[in-house]
């Protein structure tokens, strides 16, 4: 029996006890046991019906049964728009890694935020966060009102029990959750650290394939959903939740995990990158990063994104008369970039897994001088990048910094220093 469901964005309908799910309706007068029927939203009511996204939750108490919000004073470094702390910077920054914690910290307070973009209150642009955690949340739940959420782990496993079940998270995976829905996360390995894209914007869905046709990149059937999963617990729990750019708790008398059935269209899932089927060239030219795009956040301007997630997997390189690794570019969109294992084919070093690098909106950038000279100089044979998994949060408006950002003891002071050496070409 598998704890998942295949599908993106699938009408599914799941219950953790026989009978527990109503039929033919969604909030009939009595609904079985005694449980809460409970809508929640993702989308406006009236939104087109390929856009609209709910889901009906039955559960053992109604989620409006809490006492007032009050400001939460943990996530030190936690951030959300306005981005202002810090004048906008064009420069091109590389980070090391995140030191462990000096003390025990868990998924919602080891969350760095590195930069962002566009308004909360508006719906638009997004939230670059970083996190490191060495302990578990301990009856406690969070949950964005401001965005979605893309989790992405770098090291360490991640349980994630969320209000429509449990999802078990691996380095090479990632987790999507939508806005507003609970959840807490366990480390079974003791410690985890990753990257959280946190979408103001227009929904993540999967890219149009246009002439690729109907198949290729992620496929919808690699997206799991977890099936109804519930816990009956009355200890104390805290509730955190991020609205308006701010952070605020409250308590309840039991666990907010307490969803017995649900059905719809809007719920957490994860995806398996290694099944990203990759597309690339098999003639002439490198093509744009775009052909690797995993997730898509559409903006109202047709073909620029709110926001991509672009990932650089293993793959074929087979091009003819080439520069086979990325080339040169200035760019209207911004790009921060990750990176989960092995190394990133344009960079022969400095840029390591749980490191971070931004290059913003018209600044130029490309490979180092290293990747440079052994590229045009390369016996040009097939060639398979193996061993590696970067990416790419790619957003259309400049990604502005936080001060914990801009300050890092984890910069790189010298990364301009990697397009050093490139001598003037010589014309006849």
């Amino acid at each position: 029996m598998t704890n998942y469901l295949p599908g993106f964005v699938n009408h599914h309908a799941t219950e953790a006890v026989p009978g527990a799910l109503p039929v033919g309706r969604n909030s009939p007068q009595k609904v079985p046991f005694g449980l809460y029927a409970e809508q929640l939203s993702g989308t406006a009511f009236t939104a087109p019906r390929a856009e609209n996204r709910r889901a009906w939750l039955y559960r053992l108490r109604p989620t409006a049964q809490h006492p007032a919000f009050q400001p939460y004073q943990g996530a030190p470094h936690l951030r959300s728009t306005p981005f202002d702390q810090v004048p906008p910077s064009p420069n091109r920054l590389r980070w090391d890694p995140l030191p462990w914690p000096d003390q025990a910290t868990d998924w919602v307070d080891g969350l760095i935020t590195y930069g962002g973009n566009g308004d909360v209150g508006t719906g638009h642009g997004v939230a670059i966060h970083l996190f490191a955690a060495t302990s578990d949340m301990e009856r406690r739940a969070f949950f964005s009102a401001d965005g979605e959420l893309l989790i992405v782990p770098e090291h360490g496993r991640l349980r994630i029990d969320t209000e429509q079940g449990r999802i078990d998270l691996t380095p090479l995976q990632v987790a999507l959750i939508p806005r507003g829905v609970r959840f807490r996360i366990s480390l079974p390995d003791g410690r985890a650290r990753g990257y959280v894209l946190e979408n103001h914007g227009a929904l993540f869905r999967l890219p149009d394939l246009g002439p690729i046709g109907a198949n290729g990149l992620a496929n919808p059937r690699d997206f799991e959903t977890p099936v109804a999963w519930f816990e009956d617990d009355d200890s104390e729990w805290q509730i955190v939740q991020k609205f308006g750019g701010g952070l605020w708790s409250t308590t309840l008398p039991h666990s907010p995990f307490d969803v017995v059935a649900w059905h719809g269209n809007l719920a957490p899932c994860r995806y398996d990158l290694t099944r990203f089927n990759t597309i690339n060239t098999v003639s002439f030219d490198h093509p744009d990063p775009s052909i690797f795009t995993v997730l898509t956040s559409p903006s109202d301007t047709p073909g620029t994104a709110n926001c991509d997630f672009v990932i650089f997997p293993p793959r074929w390189m087979v091009a003819e008369d080439t520069f086979r690794p990325p080339w040169f570019h200035r760019n209207v969109m911004s790009e921060f970039m990750g990176l989960i294992t092995g190394a990133y084919d344009a960079k022969e070093g400095g840029f390591v897994p749980g490191g971070a690098s931004l290059h913003n909106q018209m600044n130029g950038h490309g490979p180092d001088w290293a990747s440079y000279e052994k590229a045009v100089n390369a016996d040009l044979k097939p060639h398979k990048i193996e061993g590696t998994m970067a990416f790419m949060f790619e957003t259309r408006h400049p990604v502005r910094l936080t001060r914990w950002a801009a300050e890092a003891p984890t910069a790189q002071l010298d990364y301009d220093a990697v397009w050093e050496g490139f001598p003037k070409a010589q014309l006849p």
